[in-house]
Formats: C-alpha cells, structure tokens, sequence
C-alpha cells in the first residue's frame, strides 16, 4: 500500500509571498502593500498564491501552462526538497521514510532546529532501465530561503530539484499503491493521446493531507516531461 498522508502537525512560519488563495492576509491593504515591496526580488515579478488544497501552507511553485480534460500541465520553479531512500513501495517503508524525515524538521539535527512545515509529501519511483526494479524514495519540500541544519540521520539527503514541467493528474482518497499504478497508467494513456513527450520511468505521488483529513482529500500523480 502506497500511502500519500502528510504525517507532519506543526505550525509553519508564514510568508508574505506564499498566501494561500482564501487567506484572509491576502485580502487586507497591509498585506497587499508589503507583498508589493518584496515583488521586487521576486523572481517571476509577482506574488504566487498557494492552491487551497496546500491547506494556507507553503507549496512549490508553479503555473498551470494547459489545462486538459483529465490532467493539468505545470511548469514547476527550482525547489529544494528533503529526501529518505526507501526499499519499497509498500506502507510499512514509506512511514517509516516520512518518519525519520518528520524527525528531522522536528528537530533531530545539529542545531535541534524545527523547520517550518509545507507540502506535499512526495512518493518517488524511478525505474531503472536495465533491471526495471525500481527506486523508490519519500521527500517533504522545503520552503524557499530555508537554510537546514544538519540531519542526525546520516542517510537523509538534500536535493535542489531544477525547473521542470510536470503532467498532474488529481484523484481523491486514502491513496493506495493500487491508486498510483491506476492513476500512472491512466495518465500514460492521456498524455499519448495528446502526443505528449515524457519520461515513462518516472513518476512521483503527492499527498497533501494529514492522515485524520477523511474528506476531501487530494493526491496528484506526476508524470515528468521527457
């Protein structure tokens, strides 16, 4: 079973620049006027608004470039992400990855440092393309100008992901590793359908609820363009 719950129950440090679309800062003068001074050093010359499914917490930033009948494709700006290795797909060793990365923005580092929490919790599967065994890992993204302390678990990594455009496709639930194999290959079929180009050794499950949220869920699977 794949599991996409976000296990993470602390608060974040807000951001002016990363309000979520219903958040009421948005909406007064005050925060409009800050959010136009910091405009300035921002890379795309504006302020990016969080989707309401972030739950008013930070997320990677993005702009919908095509909107199909069945997914979404996004272009996504340089991220930095936190990442466990993992020897499977199966429930038992995505918690125990979210875990130790829980661990971590918790406070189990050099500088006993918690770290603001954010989402989505991603599930990444790469095949390889010799064996076809897969390599599979857990990560939680990382809120820009973050600087991390140390991992006491030696096996937790840093990654800076670039730019990248990425084929979404959103479905709802407790996802399952039933549920991402589903959803990967009916993402497959849409993007052939529309002669898209991609990476078909890769994809990713982003999870964006804590495991008590039974309604409403959202989970998205990524498909990466080639």
């Amino acid at each position: 079973m794949l599991v996409f719950s976000v296990i993470v129950r602390y608060k974040p440090i807000g951001t002016l620049c990363w309000l979520n679309s219903d958040s009421r800062a948005m909406k007064s003068t005050l925060s409009v006027a800050l959010c136009f001074l910091i405009v300035v050093s921002h890379p795309l010359g504006e302020c990016w608004e969080a989707p309401s499914f972030c739950h008013e917490l930070q997320c990677p930033e993005y702009t919908v470039v095509n909107t199909y009948d069945n997914f979404e494709e996004r272009h996504y700006q340089p991220s930095q992400w936190i990442t466990q290795d993992i020897p499977s797909i199966h429930k038992d060793d995505v918690t125990a990855g979210f875990w130790k990365l829980y661990n971590f923005l918790q406070g189990e580092n050099n500088e006993k440092k918690v770290i603001p929490t954010t989402r989505p919790g991603l599930v990444s599967v790469n095949e390889d393309p010799g064996s076809g065994k897969p390599k599979v890992s857990v990560s939680f993204f990382i809120a820009p100008n973050t600087v991390l302390p140390k991992p006491n678990v030696e096996t937790i990594k840093v990654e800076n992901r670039p730019s990248a455009t990425i084929y979404v496709r959103v479905f709802g639930g407790f996802a399952s590793e039933d549920d991402a194999r589903k959803n990967r290959a009916m993402l497959t079929k849409d993007l052939k359908a529309e002669g898209k180009q991609f990476n078909d050794k890769r994809y990713e499950g982003a999870g964006y609820d804590p495991p008590w949220n039974l309604f409403n869920r959202h989970n998205e699977l990524w498909i990466y363009a080639a």
